[in-house]
């Protein structure tokens, strides 16, 4: 649960890094995959600091998929938006609102009960077709951003976000049906190449997603699609399980965590909420009904 709860901090760091270095590079094409943006991103050293993070943040996770149950591992992983929003809060002086504070808190609170009730990971390996279903699955996620960038703006934002979330479930499951890593076995394993594609891909999507849609949408969407399916797949084919009577505070810990987190989701890309900042700095001090900052709704920015 350390590993997890560490892999929260370094992801929710790189996202403050990273969102800064896609919304500076320059916009390409309207496809929903735009590997040049991903690549011009990339000559940033904040974006490249940010991939270090994810690097490490990966390293963690996987030493808590190894450990604990997914759904777990997954909470935390959505629960790094909390951990977004406070570095905003004092690195990039973007202002949090009670309600999100309260979010904060609420997020702390639903992990501090799925660490009190979390046992230990499941032994299956589940049916023989899952490794395949999960390569499917990240070929749905490729073919899902392709078509994205076809998609009306806040439709777009939803597609690419649930493709990146649903990507990185993908991997996290995977990392769990890899037991064995010779080079002969990973060439064998049709999770190895799901872990890959989705990986590469998600990365792809949510970058493109940062730039070019609602961040509120996208990070929601994305959310929804790391955390609900992964957990799932660990407790009904993986045998995930809690603690000895302690299965209701486990899922109610699972539900708050993940709902604090969507109500953070502006800070998905906290440079964004920076924007928001600064457009609203010149109005502040007319009042209440002057737009203030007070009265800016979370995630608003242009839809690209």
């Amino acid at each position: 649960m350390i590993c997890a709860l560490s892999s929260a901090v370094c992801i929710g760091t790189a996202s403050v890094l990273q969102a800064v270095a896609a919304r500076a590079a320059k916009p390409g094409t309207g496809s929903g995959v735009d590997v040049t943006l991903q690549l011009r991103a990339m000559r940033q050293w904040r974006y490249l600091v940010g991939l270090a993070l994810d690097g490490l943040s990966f390293a963690l996770q996987i030493v808590a998929l190894l450990t604990i149950p997914i759904y777990a591992v997954e909470a935390s992983q959505a629960a790094s938006l909390a951990v977004t929003a406070v570095v905003a809060a004092h690195v990039l002086k973007v202002r949090l609102r009670g309600l999100e504070w309260t979010a904060v808190g609420v997020v702390s609170a639903g992990l501090a009960m799925i660490g009190l009730s979390v046992g230990p990971e499941g032994e299956s390996q589940g049916p023989p077709a899952l490794p395949y279903a999960l390569l499917g699955a990240a070929f749905a996620v490729l073919v899902a951003g392709a078509v994205a960038g076809r998609l009306p703006g806040r439709a777009r934002a939803l597609v690419l976000g649930f493709g990146a979330g649903t990507g990185f479930g993908v991997v996290s499951v995977s990392v769990r049906l890899i037991d064995d890593l010779a080079p002969s076995a990973l060439a064998a394993n049709p999770a190895w190449y799901a872990l890959l594609l989705a990986g590469g891909t998600a990365f792809l999507l949510l970058t493109s997603a940062f730039q070019r849609g609602s961040v509120t949408t996208a990070t929601a969407g994305m959310v929804v699609g790391e955390t609900i399916g992964p957990a799932l797949v660990g407790v009904v084919w993986l045998g995930d399980r809690t603690r000895e009577g302690l299965a209701v505070p486990a899922a109610v810990g699972f539900v708050v965590a993940v709902a604090g987190a969507l109500a953070l989701a502006r800070f998905g890309e906290a440079s964004d909420a920076v924007t928001d900042e600064a457009s609203a700095a010149p109005r502040r001090g007319r009042g209440p009904g002057h737009g203030g900052a007070g009265t800016r709704a979370p995630g608003d920015h242009r839809e690209g």
